[in-house]
């Protein structure tokens, strides 16, 4: 006798409802366990289910019941779509999400690994949610950089300057041509360089820069920490006048980065969203969740812009799931029948109409020289924000003539000319090329 009743959530033959929240797993059965009942253990687990049957069933269960379909078998595991019903999920709230569809569902013994890999959002449930404040076009408008890639850059080392010593850093990189300066993702406050004192100083030089060059400057500056920091910080840079704020998001939480949307709307600030430790839990292929959804959560609830890598730098990614994240990102529809088979995936992304929602803008970045520009911009286009940090400071001439190199290589790519050829007229680009050439950071 079975006491079992995982394969309930099993039916092979579903058709979503226009309503149903789907999501893309991929998944290994443990030993001794069908195929069948691992997939019915992911519905089940992520909805209305339990380990065994039960004594009592309010009438309402089905309605609430996820269900798995569409199996296929792909290398060592298969994936599964399971569709769940519009009224598991509380309205506007990420975390509630994150709990039923990659909650207790990644502790399972039944499964050896799983991975959610992808999500598609139904219009009824994307109506909760802002988006961006002010996506691509608003942050192109803000800043004043109408069709090559908006740059910036983090002092490097990436902590261990004072306050001043920051702000000085910055004021080169403005000077080299840059339109953002930016905290990396361990900086916030210390001892020797206090966010307060940092931001205002940071000011200082913002102002004498734009004065100097006749350009829009601004910052990504780092607000991470708890909710209540994190809203004092965003007035701080309101005060200012800063135009953004950074949050480490996965680091931070869904639910500080929802907190936080509303309170930088009001402030009129762009929010960055630094990717700090996804690869803890997306960088295994077989196991996690993905960076696409990552990013797809982050659009929903309404970051401006995210780091999704550069595919040539030192950070993992590959071609193929850059590419996807950029798409899902920036797209206002994307479906799966758009999918390019050449990006290497085995399976195809899902269908997703965003509706209201606006376009992220993509940031690369992690071990780029001007060497690797064009590399880049041949794989991401030019609507993206291209942070070269290391590739600036490491100059052989400092850090403003590092910029102008960066600067000249965007340059040169978009008027369709090679960097050896642009270096000929240009010294900086060709110290740059000197130094680099076109090598890949490890």
């Amino acid at each position: 006798m079975s006491f079992e009743w995982y394969t309930d959530f099993v039916n092979e033959s579903y058709k979503p409802k226009s309503s149903d929240i789907i999501c893309l797993f991929y998944f290994e059965p443990a030993k001794g366990i069908s195929v069948k009942e691992a997939a019915g253990r992911i519905a089940s687990e992520s909805s209305a289910g339990t380990w065994t049957t039960l004594a009592r069933m309010p009438k309402r269960l089905k309605g609430t019941m996820a269900t798995a379909f569409e199996i296929e078998k792909s290398g060592n595991g298969h994936y599964v779509k399971v569709a769940y019903p519009l009224d598991l999920w509380d309205p506007g709230n990420v975390p509630q999400l994150l709990s039923g569809i990659a909650g207790n569902i990644f502790g399972m013994k039944a499964l050896d690994n799983l991975r959610l890999v992808d999500v598609s959002l139904p219009p009824a449930y994307i109506k909760n949610f802002r988006g961006p404040q002010f996506g691509i076009d608003g942050l192109r408008k803000m800043l004043k950089v109408k069709k090559r890639p908006i740059t910036g850059a983090v002092p490097k080392p990436k902590i261990g300057f004072s306050a001043r010593e920051h702000a000085e850093v910055g004021y080169e990189t403005w000077m080299g041509g840059f339109e953002l300066l930016k905290d990396d993702e361990n900086l916030t406050t210390t001892s020797f360089n206090r966010f307060e004192e940092r931001i205002r100083l940071c000011a200082k030089m913002r102002d004498k820069a734009e004065k100097e060059t006749g350009e829009r400057k601004s910052a990504l500056l780092n607000i991470t920490g708890p909710t209540h920091v994190m809203a004092k910080r965003a007035k701080m840079l309101h005060d200012l006048g800063w135009e953004y704020a950074m949050i480490d998001v996965v680091t931070a939480g869904a639910a500080g980065v929802q907190t936080l949307r509303e309170i930088c709307n009001d402030y009129h600030l762009a929010i960055h969203a630094h990717r700090a430790m996804h690869a803890s839990f997306d960088r295994n292929p077989r196991h996690g969740m993905s960076m696409l959804f990552l990013a797809k959560m982050m659009r929903l609830i309404g970051v401006d812009q995210i780091h999704v890598g550069t595919v040539v730098g030192k950070l993992v990614g590959t071609k193929g799931e850059v590419m996807d994240i950029e798409r899902e990102i920036t797209s206002k529809i994307l479906r799966d029948e758009n999918y390019d088979k050449k990006s290497g995936h085995p399976f195809p992304v899902l269908r997703q109409n965003w509706g209201h929602i606006k376009p992220v803008l993509p940031v690369s970045s992690g071990g780029v020289h001007p060497g690797l520009v064009p590399d880049i911009l041949d794989i991401l286009g030019t609507d993206i924000c291209l942070l070269v940090s290391g590739g600036i400071h490491g100059h052989p001439n400092g850090t403003r003539a590092g910029a102008k190199a960066a600067m000249q290589a965007i340059e040169a790519h978009m008027n369709g000319i090679s960097l050896e050829e642009q270096a000929k007229r240009h010294k900086e680009l060709a110290a740059a090329l000197q130094k680099w050439g076109h090598s890949r950071p490890r």
